[in-house]
């Protein structure tokens, strides 16, 4: 690959042939071509600039929802971090949060800022971008709910502001999947209320769950969306997957929509486990799960 050969300057790093496993809460995963760490937006603009158009790109956050496949990924992986991780509350019950700051983080900072709406996120383990992206949300609460507008970044490294009507959101889905569009950061409005209220209202969500999901363990949260008039965890459940090993992997017997490494699982024991679930509960009862992890990679 000469591409890699001639890579742009940058202020951040470049790690070749770099494994994503670590990168990932699964665990697992082949190389990347390429792993690129911006300094910060100007640095990841400037590279995008002079990276090869043909070459493809990804941008990942902390990994709790991506599953990379043993043959790893063509092409650059963009990891965002400290640069891209601040938080500002700007008035007028809005907050401002770059695209790596942890959905937790971001609810803690609106609670402390007196800013109510933003609870559920103190229950997903991913980041801003992520968020955003997939309309993340959980107990009854979604981004859509709360988003004014994001900037993002095209494969060309120009920057835009969408509002968040724009974003076309659904369940889990959202106009920006497969856009080549990097979430820079994003702005949010909630409503009034005292910290220590919110905070309590965070702290229930906390606690349920910790008693009902693994998160302790090698996992990737909810391993597929709810179907129409379905719960995934009862579909799961009542096809007898609940515990089942294939190979190393298994879903959770906490939490039947879970799908864990055990501890020595391959991507491809995690995808086939899903994929064979998938095919049985969809002979046993006519219903269709779709995946809500994010799948990149080559197959081994």
């Amino acid at each position: 690959m000469s591409w890699k050969n001639d890579l742009p300057a940058v202020r951040g790093k470049l790690l070749l042939d770099e494994a994503l496993a670590p990168f990932t809460w699964f665990r697992v995963g082949g190389p990347a071509d390429v792993v690129f760490l911006p300094a910060d937006e100007q640095d990841l603009s400037d590279f995008l600039k002079a990276l090869d158009p043909t070459v493809p790109v990804q941008a990942i956050g902390v990994g709790s929802n991506l599953l990379v496949r043993d043959g790893g990924v063509e092409g650059v992986i963009i990891r965002l971090g400290k640069g891209f991780n601040g938080v500002e509350a700007l008035g007028d019950n809005r907050i401002k949060a770059g695209s790596a700051v942890p959905d937790a983080i971001l609810a803690r900072k609106a609670a402390e800022a007196g800013i109510a709406g933003l609870e559920f996120y103190a229950g997903i383990p991913g980041t801003v971008g992520g968020a955003v992206i997939m309309n993340a949300g959980c107990y009854g609460s979604e981004t859509v709910n709360v988003i004014k507008s994001a900037r993002v970044m095209n494969r060309a490294g120009q920057v835009s502001e969408i509002s968040g009507e724009s974003f076309g959101y659904t369940y889990r889905h959202s106009a920006l999947m497969g856009a080549d569009l990097i979430v820079l950061d994003a702005i949010y409005e909630g409503t009034a209320d005292q910290p220590e209220a919110i905070k309590a209202r965070m702290a229930e969500i906390t606690s349920r769950r910790e008693t009902t999901q693994p998160i302790r363990e090698k996992t990737g949260g909810s391993t597929f969306k709810n179907p129409p008039g379905h719960s995934s965890w009862k579909l799961v459940d009542e096809a007898g997957w609940r515990g089942k090993l294939f190979g190393g992997a298994m879903f959770s017997p906490l939490h039947s929509n879970f799908l864990i490494n055990t501890g020595e699982a391959t991507a491809a024991d995690l995808e086939g486990l899903g994929e064979a679930v998938r095919a049985d509960v969809l002979a046993k009862t006519g219903v269709q799960l779709d995946w809500e992890i994010k799948r990149i990679g080559r197959l081994a």
